[in-house]
């Protein structure tokens, strides 16, 4: 299909940005000793990903892998009342059996090698969520006691390319609709690369109310707009690969967080002090590392902590300020210290674009592109979210109509448990809000 060329074509332009850096670097433009993103864990071509993909655990662990391959084609959703879904449970009862018999393995091996320590806590995630979903809410979850030694969020493991394409085992279905959902999220932070190479070349100026460091500047924030502006096309690009109503019903279930309702507890690990405690969210886009980094790079306020204008709506004061900042208890630890890095320069680029008048309109072009952005990563979510929760179940969910649960204040929530539009539109307003009024 003409979507699955476009990650492609992404990863392509930011491997010859890449080579544009590369040349500076080469030339001595660069400030020496300066930011250096890999210390942080991002590469240069892949940015957050890995550079390659992650490796097969070793045999000690095979038994993690082969729980992880096998579930694919023997669990259901609990809530599946199919035919064919309730002839596999006593099969996929043997499954949860295997895995609540698993020994305690020593992790200590991957304390050297850090992308055996990521397959193993994707794998191990998978199989959590396998476990949960496919059985009544009210049972206890064993866990191996790894998946608390790095948290890290639901990520993708690799770059996808010709030579990196995502692994099979990330597959529930093997459907069209979510090899599109992984494509394009996946495409996203390829694209957003380019990005990371404009911050890194900001953080690594010397001094930036030089003039020709205020050029340079000026000339990155037209870049950058253009390149936010290819993000909203690549989001938009999801109409043609993802089914709202497979999306919904048959894949996003799977992906679902424990969720705390009241003095009811979500997820049980047992063996482990106060598991109701732990920030166990579902998988959300609000974990986007490179998402984070442009966020920083242009001082939004999500927090809401900087007098700006338009005022805060009711609807904003209302949302959930600290989210972002929660969401970043899911990222892996290095790419959590180069957020803060990001975030600790001196004067930020809007600073520097409030008092610099040649650089207050592309400041704000770049603005506009991420509002802009929101404005379609909402109506894909009332799309794909709030108006799919307002529907029948389709046949092919094995859910009966009357067993759909409706959020008791009304509102859908995303994967991450959150109220969805609410969330959404506080952060598109909150970037409104960092546009320079006097340019």
């Amino acid at each position: 299909m003409s979507f699955v060329s476009s990650p492609l074509h992404m990863l392509e332009r930011a491997r010859s940005a890449f080579d544009v850096k590369t040349l500076e670097r080469v030339l001595n433009f660069g400030h020496q000793g300066g930011f250096v993103p890999q210390e942080y864990d991002v590469d240069a071509h892949t940015g957050f990903f890995p550079p390659e993909p992650l490796p097969k655990l070793t045999a000690e662990f095979s038994i993690w892998e082969e729980a992880l391959e096998k579930a694919q084609g023997l669990l259901y959703l609990a809530s599946n009342q199919t035919e064919e879904a309730v002839s596999m449970r006593p099969q996929g009862e043997c499954w949860r059996d295997a895995v609540r018999s698993w020994p305690i393995l020593d992790t200590g091996s991957f304390s050297s090698n850090i992308r055996l320590l990521q397959r193993a806590h994707l794998v191990l995630a998978w199989v959590l969520h396998f476990y949960a979903h496919s059985i009544p809410k009210t049972y206890h979850i064993p866990t191996p006691r790894f998946s608390f030694l790095a948290p890290s969020p639901f990520r993708l493991p690799s770059a996808v390319d010709e030579q990196h394409p995502i692994p099979e085992c990330v597959f529930r279905h093997r459907t069209e609709t979510e090899r599109g959902f992984y494509t394009v999220s996946a495409a996203v932070e390829l694209k957003g690369v380019e990005m990371l190479q404009i911050i890194e070349a900001y953080m690594n100026l010397p001094n930036v109310t030089e003039s020709t460091a205020i050029v340079k500047i000026g000339r990155d924030l037209v870049a950058l707009a253009k390149i936010v502006k290819d993000l909203t096309e690549i989001f938009a690009s999801v109409r043609d690969t993802i089914d709202p109503e497979a999306f919904f019903w048959l894949c996003r279930p799977w992906w679902n967080g424990s969720e705390v309702k009241g003095s009811q507890p979500g997820w049980i690990y047992e063996g482990v002090p106060n598991s109701a405690s732990l920030d166990l969210a579902g998988p959300s886009a609000g974990q986007s590392s490179v998402m984070h980094a442009l966020d920083i790079f242009l001082d939004i306020d999500h927090k809401l902590t900087q007098k700006r204008q338009p005022a805060p709506t009711e609807a904003n004061k209302k949302s959930e300020q600290g989210f972002m900042e929660r969401m970043r208890k899911y990222m892996p630890g290095k790419h959590r210290e180069y957020l803060a890095r990001v975030g600790a320069v001196p004067r930020s680029v809007r600073e520097v674009a409030r008092t610099t008048p040649s650089l207050q309109e592309p400041y704000n072009e770049v603005v506009a592109a991420l509002k802009r952005l929101r404005d379609i990563h909402i109506r894909i979510a009332c799309l794909y979210i709030v108006n799919q929760s307002t529907k029948t179940p389709p046949t092919a969910s094995g859910v009966a109509a009357d067993d759909v649960k409706k959020a008791a204040d009304g509102h859908a929530r995303g994967t991450g448990g959150n109220q969805t539009t609410i969330l959404l539109k506080a952060g598109r307003d909150a970037t409104q809000r960092a546009m320079l009024m006097d340019a």
